[in-house]
């Protein structure tokens, strides 16, 4: 498996839990992570995984691809073995394998539509693609992948279990302050983010609501930015910024509301929030759709007008019983809609399609 340096949210807990299905399966399990930073790696060398630190920086380099190449050769990877790269910026990591060693099987995982001609002949060089939704599906043939490529497993609403920290102690590890509400947003410090959104909602709640506290948890090239503006607002009080958090799982079920401005791979820290009754407020995208029903889990808000996302986040802060029956129906539709059983089998199944084929082969 290949993947960033994830916490165990979102994108960074489907790994979780595909690397502890399949070594109860029995599979030996080698987790290759390319950045630094997340928990994932420590959580999963205590499941029983290997696991290949590649590079303590933020972003993928070139040494982080060489030092793959190097634990690929020297696990001495056949037709037997499958490389199973997590998410677009994992593709060409993996492509550079399958083009080494051309009988291990390739298999890529995603959760964001992929884009480029470059991303597009990486993604070639796939035996099978995982799309977490139809419209991944859909931006995989666009770039020319045949569809039965292609198997379209949604994800898993399973969250990470937690420390036991309580709101005192997670409040004195971060900084927080326990008598003020707390939200939560987990992206990666992009574009797509539209972090900016974020961050003047944010400053419009805070002229109306003087006891919240904002969480944001990411790493990225846009960091600097994100500081230099939350200065320029007035927003450093209110606003804490991690690049990762291993008390994630501890700090979701203490939050009042998750949010997403932009589109991030499986909503950040949406789905983690639906199955411990959290609801979310996010933009609107094919990925806000898939997760939430608007008006019943949580909200979808349009980019126009820009009010409307704070407009939308302070109804459910400050109405506690619009809060709990959000929070409520997002919880049923986590265990009806995305069960981690379910996931984990059609992974499974997959995975081992793809091993027999390359015994075959």
């Amino acid at each position: 498996m290949v993947a960033r340096g994830l916490d165990s949210i979102g994108t960074g807990r489907q790994v979780e839990l595909a690397a502890e299905a399949l070594l109860a399966a029995g599979w030996d399990v080698h987790l290759a992570v390319t950045t630094g930073g997340g928990a994932i790696a420590t959580r999963l060398t205590h499941a029983g995984a290997t696991v290949h630190r590649l590079s303590t920086r933020p972003v993928v380099d070139a040494a982080a691809a060489v030092r793959l190449v190097q634990v690929a050769r020297g696990l001495d990877l056949g037709s037997s073995d499958v490389v199973l790269a997590w998410g677009r910026s994992q593709i060409r990591l993996a492509a550079v394998i399958k083009l080494l060693m051309p009988t291990v099987r390739f298999v890529s995982h995603l959760a964001m539509q992929p884009s480029g001609t470059l991303t597009g002949l990486a993604l070639g060089q796939a035996d099978r693609v995982i799309a977490s939704s139809p419209a991944v599906a859909a931006g995989c043939e666009r770039l020319g992948l045949s569809p039965v490529k292609i198997d379209m497993i949604p994800p898993a609403a399973g969250p990470a279990p937690a420390e036991g920290l309580s709101r005192a102690e997670l409040a004195t590890r971060l900084g927080l302050d326990p008598e003020k509400i707390w939200t939560i947003c987990v992206a990666p410090l992009v574009p797509e983010a539209k972090l900016e959104r974020l961050l003047w909602a944010i400053d419009q709640l805070g002229v109306v609501h003087k006891r919240l506290e904002h969480v944001l948890v990411g790493a990225g090239p846009l960091r600097t930015r994100v500081l230099r503006r939350a200065r320029v607002q007035h927003l450093a009080e209110r606003l804490h910024l991690f690049p990762h958090l291993d008390c994630l799982p501890d700090l979701l079920r203490e939050v009042r509301l998750v949010w997403q401005s932009g589109e991030v791979a499986c909503g950040g820290a949406i789905l983690d929030g639906m199955a411990l009754g959290i609801p979310a407020v996010a933009g609107a995208s094919d990925l806000a759709r898939q997760l939430i029903v608007d008006g019943e889990t949580g909200r979808i808000v349009a980019v126009d007008p820009e009010s409307d996302f704070p407009r939308r986040s302070l109804g459910i802060i400050e109405d506690d019983a619009l809060a709990s029956t959000y929070g409520s129906a997002a919880k049923a539709r986590a265990a009806a809609e995305f069960p981690s059983d379910r996931m984990v089998a059609a992974m499974i199944a997959a995975i081992e399609n793809i091993r027999r084929a390359g015994f075959a082969r």
